[in-house]
This record gives structure tokens, sequence and C-alpha cells, in this order.
């Protein structure tokens, strides 16, 4: 009996402390998540004014909204300063904003080598709730979207064509950062202006030192699809 007990005590509290580190992750992920909400409601008002995410801002609106004192006493890898913003994004044309957060949680549970666990919260959010229905019409025509100098036409607005998430980042980070294609990002021949602020977006190969750049405005018109004669089909969205 007594070995017995000798086996099953250290069992039974490393089965209880399992259970109460599951119930901190839970608890550790209802925050971000909250923080998450407060910090794209905070990026919806600031891109009334200028339509950029900041993840670095996103990433300290979580911080304060959570409590920097509960994230560092948390297990959260790297306390307050482990909290990643970097893949969110604000689409300029639609208004959208995609916020995500990823972080890592410790479970030292002993004699067990767990490895730190990869957590993920995202949120889309839209400064401007306006109702547009699906499938404009314009006198019983198909309604397709243009750019002034494009050569194709689009049947989804947010084509990623046309819809740019442009993102900040740190001119440092640019040689690691790669496209949804896998290409690297190179200079833009157009803006030139100096500083640590880039800007990228998802699909597209230049980084820009400028928000205000032409390479990052798309000018989107709605026509009938009998006026888009000379223009072929989106290959993305025509289909």
């Amino acid at each position: 009996m007594t070995l017995e007990a000798a086996c099953a005590a250290p069992l039974f509290l490393i089965t209880v402390i399992t259970f109460l580190y599951l119930l901190e992750i839970m608890s550790l992920q209802i925050a971000v998540r909250e923080g998450l909400q407060y910090a794209g409601r905070n990026a919806m008002q600031e891109a009334a004014e200028i339509p950029l995410l900041n993840p670095g801002k996103a990433e300290a609106d979580i911080v304060e909204s959570v409590g920097r004192s509960r994230l560092d006493g948390s297990i959260l890898q790297g306390g307050s300063s482990g909290i990643d913003c970097s893949g969110s994004t604000l689409s300029p044309l639609t208004g959208i904003g995609k916020l995500q957060v990823t972080y890592k949680v410790k479970i030292p549970i002993p004699l067990f080598h767990i490895p730190p666990i990869l957590l993920t919260e995202h949120i889309k959010i839209k400064g401007w709730v306006g109702y547009e229905p699906a499938g404009g019409d314009m006198d019983g025509e198909e309604v397709v979207y243009v750019t002034e100098t494009g050569l194709v036409y689009h049947k989804d607005p947010n084509c990623t064509h046309l819809d740019l998430s442009i993102r900040q980042v740190e001119k440092s980070q640019i040689s690691g950062l790669r496209n949804e294609s896998g290409g690297k990002y190179y200079a833009c021949p157009i803006c030139k202006k100096k500083g640590k602020a880039c800007y990228i977006t998802t699909t597209g190969d230049r980084y820009h030192r400028s928000l205000s750049c032409s390479g990052l405005k798309r000018t989107v018109y709605s026509i009938p699809v009998s006026e888009a004669r000379g223009r072929r089909k989106c290959s993305r969205c025509g289909n």
C-alpha cells in the first residue's frame, strides 16, 4: 500500500496541476481576445483619418487592456512582449480590418518537457457598417468593377487585385518577409522617401516609403458589364 501510494500521489498531483494549467490557458485566451477587440475598436477609430493599421499599436492596446502585470505573471512565453500582431491588415478600399494576434504559452509540468503551444486569435472589424446588396444591378445588367488604367474587369469588389491589404513594417524586417506567393519585396521606384516605416501589401512585391504612393492607390468604378468591352475577365474573380 505504501508503494502504491508513493506512485499514485505524484500522478494525482501532476493531473491536478495539468488541469489548473488548462484553466489558466482558457482564462488567458479570453483575456487576449477581449484585448484584441479593444485594439480593433481603437484601430478603426484611427483609420478614419489614416487608412492604416499599425501592428505595434495593436500590441500595445492588447497589453493595456489585459494588463502588463497580468501578462508578465502568466504562462505567456515572453510575458507582455510575447504578443505578436504582425499578421494584422487593413483594407483601405472596404475599410475592413483583419486583426490577428499570435502568442505562445508554456506548461512547465514536472517530469515532462512540453514545448510551448502556439495560439492564435483573430477578428474582423469594420469602421462603417453600411449595407451594400450583393451583386449590384444597373438597369437589369450585371455590375462589374474596373480601375482607371486596368485591363480587366472584376465581378467581386473585394477581389485582392482591387482590395489591397496594407500593413506597416520596419525597414529592417523587409528582407525576411514574403508575399502570399512566396516572393520577396523590392523597393518601389515611385516613392523614395526615407525613414524606418515601410508599407507592404499581401499580394504585391514592392515596399513603399509613403502611404500616399500611387502604387498603393486603387480608384475603383462600378459600371454595367456592357461597358467593359475591351477588358478581359479577372483571373481571380471573373469566373
